[in-house]
């Protein structure tokens, strides 16, 4: 299979038009604007046909594939069929967004909202509310951070028996933290041809965005969801499929090492990190911080032993730490087991730790957009300590390597959302918020990708291609941006040139 490009620019060149040659899912060939014609046979393997797909590019900008560093895939599927209350200022209008959604619910059902953010309602969250909006459904709304989920009391009795458990929720019908994963959890156990056909569509949506690839952090083990997947066709993107630690023995027994290809998915499943949430998160006031707020989830003396356990199985560890505590004890506990891994969020940042990142080889694994949606919340509750929080300029110039991802469903599962928020930091009109710490386009773009700036002869063909120049836009060009066509391995996944 051969495919050329006529008239593109490369991202992170000068910007002269040039033409690209794909066969068999590699860059063959790239030279000036018309001078690449028809493959000859040293552009090809021995063997391969010489038939050749000519798309006329018309001078759009061609650049690596866009990555999605920190998904979780089932729960933004399913998010994407649920209740929206995303824009619900408080408890009793998001009571009323449900009440309006049972009034055409199957009662045989849950009903389920995702998105809220009570950080700054006027008043908490109260279980009888929802008691009211649905008398008659169990009635769950996951927070937009999915580190709580409020519950009438239908829902608790419903989830309680399939957990095996009471839920310890008191008047406010609130589940916060490991209760709240589980119900979360819970509620993803749907038949699997339902999921895996809200799957499918989610990789649709994303490929239409340019993303060719994401890390998937689902907390339930995904490998083989999604080796079925493939197998029956969802092939649209690449996954790397992470291991909590209640998942940590199967993996190890299976022999499971990061970066490991799965078999029969065509090279694009392999194992991913190992997954450790340290704290909790800003939205639900539950992050360690430096004051001793909030909440520590694992403690070193905890930590450190299971990443050794994992590292030495061959697994690269992803820690959760929102807090500037939690993100202290994660570094700790990297320098201690002597390995390298990405600390998810690093949200907020003691100044001496920044450094850290670079001198121990650690990844900040961030999400732009979470800066843009909890900016507010930020300076209420962590207020005057702002200045170092989402600290992307601070870590540029410290030479950390950052990540950028979407946390989907906490944020779109959109590169271009997050390339905006971690270069411009601004978003609905308002003012930038903290601006002296944006991040450079080039860093942004380096986290977007696999690491790559622009593409080059032998790289896989795993490509996007829109019509401006993505490291000069601005921050509105950047959100809206219209991707032209989606590759992977010189399959297209999304066209519309």
């Amino acid at each position: 299979m051969a495919t050329l490009l006529r008239t593109v620019r490369r991202v992170g060149t000068s910007g002269a038009p040039a033409d690209v040659l794909v066969v068999d899912g590699r860059i063959a060939a790239i030279g000036p604007a018309g001078t690449i014609d028809r493959p000859t046979s040293a552009d090809v393997p021995t063997g391969t046909s010489l038939d050749v797909e000519v798309v006329e590019a018309d001078g759009a900008w061609i650049g690596p594939g866009l990555r999605d560093h920190h998904v979780h895939f089932d729960q933004w599927a399913l998010m994407r069929q649920r209740v929206d209350v995303q824009d619900c200022g408080s408890a009793q209008e998001t009571a009323a967004r449900l009440a309006d959604a049972a009034r055409t619910a199957l009662p045989d059902r849950v009903l389920v909202g995702h998105g809220y953010r009570d950080g700054l309602w006027p008043a908490p969250a109260r279980r009888d509310l929802l008691d009211r909006a649905a008398p008659g459904l169990p009635v769950v709304v996951v927070a937009a951070d999915l580190h709580a989920v409020w519950c009438n009391t239908r829902a608790l009795a419903h989830f309680g028996g399939m957990l095996g458990r009471a839920l310890p929720a008191g008047p406010d019908g609130v589940l916060r933290e490991q209760d709240a994963f589980d119900v979360t959890g819970a509620l993803s156990r749907v038949p699997a041809e339902l999921l895996d056909a809200a799957v499918d569509e989610a990789v649709d949506a994303a490929a239409q965005r340019g993303v060719t690839g994401v890390v998937d952090l689902e907390m339930v083990f995904g490998l083989d969801r999604w080796t079925r997947r493939i197998a029956a066709g969802t092939d649209g993107i690449r996954v790397a499929s992470g291991v909590y630690p209640g998942e940590l023995d199967d993996a190890i027994a299976r022999g499971l090492r990061t970066g490991d290809v799965v078999p029969g998915t065509r090279g694009l499943l392999t194992m991913g990190p190992f997954k450790v949430i340290t704290d909790g998160s800003l939205g639900t006031r539950t992050a360690a911080t430096s004051d001793g707020a909030g909440l520590l989830t694992w403690t070193p003396e905890d930590l450190v032993p299971v990443l050794r356990r994992a590292v030495a199985a061959g697994l690269v560890p992803a820690v959760h730490a929102i807090g500037d505590r939690a993100v202290s004890l994660a570094l700790d506990a990297f320098e201690t087991v002597g390995t390298r891994g990405t600390i998810e969020h690093a949200q907020l940042l003691q100044p001496e730790d920044v450094p850290r990142f670079a001198r121990l080889g650690v990844v900040a694994s961030v999400q732009p957009e979470h800066a843009m949606d909890d900016r507010d919340i930020a300076d209420h509750h962590w207020a005057g300590r702002t200045d170092r929080a989402f600290p992307f300029a601070a870590l540029e110039r410290a030479g950390a390597r950052m990540q950028l991802g979407s946390d989907a469903p906490v944020a779109p599962l959109d590169p271009w959302v997050a390339l905006a928020a971690a270069v411009w930091r601004d978003r609905d009109g308002r003012s930038p918020w903290h601006p002296e710490q944006r991040m450079s386009a080039l860093a942004a773009w380096r986290g977007s990708t696999d690491g790559r700036v622009g593409v080059a002869v032998g790289d896989v063909a795993d490509l996007v291609l829109v019509p401006s120049d993505p490291l000069t836009a601005t921050s509105a060009a950047l959100r809206a941006m219209p991707v032209l066509a989606t590759a992977v391995a010189g399959r297209w996944t999304h066209r519309a040139l």
